[in-house]
């Protein structure tokens, strides 16, 4: 069997520049890095504690002194690779920051290439989609909701946006989710499907050329 192209290692998941810890953290960082891969291949259901523990090499007893529930340790799981994505939006959609000062392409640019960093978000996402998001927690509910919210008010704030009507702004707002995080979701299926890999850097830039003219299409002015 190939191996996940959503395979994350202790290694990566540890912020740049941050030194290795203690055994009690390292093993802790590992058990979240096998999570991550198994909740986002098989979703919150199909995952049991057994598979993780097994995943890294430790017996449930062991687990339990890192995480006291699966729903613990789901719940670090998503504070966990939405952080980086929450901070990135939350500073593109900061009060007194207009949308006409902004280069989108970059702004495209930045989340494709944390999303490449962390694919298994998108399918995180993807599960709780289908499941209508009832194992997010309270946190990521706070911090996701205004992100929306705000997305589409400097949308609607963009002087070349007169051309979509004001309710159409938040599914214009949803149309570029989809079509950001859709792409990494997909990868492993279409790779199956095509044999096409999803994830190889020249794919992933041509996405995000692709994403960039798509913005330039729904941003210009009406003729």
């Amino acid at each position: 069997m190939p191996p996940s192209p959503y395979t994350v290692s202790a290694a990566t998941s540890r912020p740049p520049g941050r030194p290795p810890g203690r055994k009690g953290e390292l093993t802790a960082e590992r058990i979240l890095d096998a999570a991550e891969v198994l909740f986002s291949e098989r979703g919150y259901a199909g995952t049991t504690l057994r598979d993780v523990a097994a995943s890294v090499g430790i017996r449930i007893p062991s687990l339990y002194n890192h995480f006291t529930s699966k729903d613990s340790l789901y719940a670090a799981v998503l504070e966990r690779v939405t952080g980086p994505v929450v901070e990135l939006l939350s500073g593109l959609v900061a009060p007194g920051r207009g949308a006409d000062d902004r280069d989108t392409h970059r702004v495209i640019e930045q989340i494709m290439d944390l999303l490449s960093k962390r694919p298994t978000l998108p399918r995180l996402l993807q599960h709780e989609t289908l499941t209508g998001g009832q194992r997010l927690t309270p946190m990521l509910r706070t911090a996701f909701a205004p992100i929306f919210t705000k997305a589409s008010e400097v949308v609607a704030a963009r002087e070349d946006t007169g051309r979509w009507e004001p309710e159409q702004i938040p599914l214009l707002v949803l149309a570029m989710y989809h079509i950001v995080a859709g792409y990494f979701a997909i990868a492993p299926l279409y790779q199956n499907l095509n044999g096409v890999d999803l994830m190889t850097p020249e794919a992933r830039a041509l996405q995000t050329r692709f994403v960039a003219q798509v913005a330039d299409a729904l941003f210009s002015k009406a003729p």
